[in-house]
This record gives structure tokens, sequence and C-alpha cells, in this order.
């Protein structure tokens, strides 16, 4: 009876980028607006990643747990295409958020931005002055309507 090692060997991280990331990757970058099939993503991954070798069912596999957690999302009228879902577009969404943090030397520009804020009420005042003249406009098309029935009784 042969016996197991007592310590089993550590397993070899993956060498590239996962094929989850790949597939939102190439989703982006193909841009379709009604998404893209999965022979297109494919296809996508081949052609931008030269050294990698390809496996599809790895690749299926990161396809249905992209979808499970939210990564992508299948397109509502077109159900074997792709596109980004939620998770995805949030993860975009901080990431140039954390770009804008280092920046603290845009504060004595929020006094310049203040400024124009006021600038901006000021002329949202002169557009509520603007407002009754556009009634009394209104007031003549209605005024214009009677004559124009009149028009017609006589005729």
């Amino acid at each position: 009876v042969s016996q197991l090692p007592a310590i089993m060997p550590a397993k070899k991280a993956a060498a590239g980028p996962s094929y989850k990331s790949l597939i939102a990757a190439a989703i982006a970058g193909l841009k379709d607006r009604t998404g893209s099939s999965s022979p297109a993503i494919q296809a996508y991954i081949v052609k931008t990643n030269k050294g990698l070798a390809f496996k599809k069912h790895l690749f299926n596999a990161a396809l249905k747990s992209a979808l499970a957690d939210g990564t992508i999302q299948r397109h509502h009228q077109h159900n074997n295409s792709f596109k980004l879902g939620a998770a995805a577009k949030k993860a975009k969404k901080a990431a140039p958020k954390k770009k804008a943090a280092p920046k603290k030397k845009a504060a004595p520009k929020a006094k310049k931005a203040g400024a124009k804020k006021t600038a901006a009420k000021k002329a949202g005042g002169a557009k509520k002055k603007a407002a009754p003249k556009k009634k009394t406009k209104t007031a003549a098309k209605k005024k214009a309507a009677p004559k124009k029935k009149a028009a017609a009784k006589s005729a």
C-alpha cells in the first residue's frame, strides 16, 4: 500500500490575466451596442493575446462565473450577446476617483468656481424676469384664436 506525501505541492499561479478579466476587456474593446457574441469575444482574446494558449473550457467557465457575479450580463434582446454588467461599470467609475483623490491643490480653484455659481445665480434671476414676457405672448395667441373663430362664423 503506497502512501501519499504528507505535504501536497502548491498549485502554480496563473501566468497571465484571468479569463474573466480578458472577457471584460474584450467586451469593452469590441464596443458593440447590442453586446458581443461568445465567438467574437474569443476571437478578440486570441487576436490581442498572442502568447495565450486559449482553452475554450476555461473561457466557458469564466463566462458563466462572470454572468453569476454580475461582471457581465446578457443583452435583453440578443440572448447570445454579452455586455458589461453593473459590477464592471462600478469598478470603472471607482478607478478614476482614486486618481483624483491625491490632487489636493485644486482647493483654491473651488473659490473661483463659487464665484461662477453666484454669476450663474444672477443669470438665473434674469431668466426669471424673461418668463413673464413669454406668458404675455401666449396670452396674445389665445386672444388671436377667438378672432379666427369669429371669422369662421361670418364666412
